[in-house]
């Protein structure tokens, strides 16, 4: 997954500060260099992969809210996604 890519797609599909799409390509890198993804759901995370989860989030919801949306759906059905939470207080 690459981060450079990422961050330039997340700043043309949502709008957000340059903390948020940051934060948010920092934790997805982490997402990605876990595994997880690909061993639980057999997939490869990817840009357009993120991209499109994060499009399924509320409307109203800002980059990070949508980041913790998807990671929380994630943490609802398959356990231990907290830790790629973006904290609030950072971004």
């Amino acid at each position: 997954m690459d981060r450079e890519q990422l961050v330039e797609r997340l700043d043309s599909e949502f709008c957000s500060s340059e903390e948020g799409r940051r934060a948010v390509s920092r934790q997805a890198r982490d997402l990605a260099d876990s595994g997880r993804i690909e061993a639980e759901l057999d997939y490869e995370l990817t840009v357009e992969t993120i991209v499109s989860n994060l499009a399924d989030a509320p409307a109203e919801y800002g980059l990070v809210e949508r980041w913790n949306w998807w990671i929380g759906s994630l943490e609802l059905s398959h356990g231990n996604y907290q830790r790629f939470r973006v904290r609030s207080d950072i971004a």
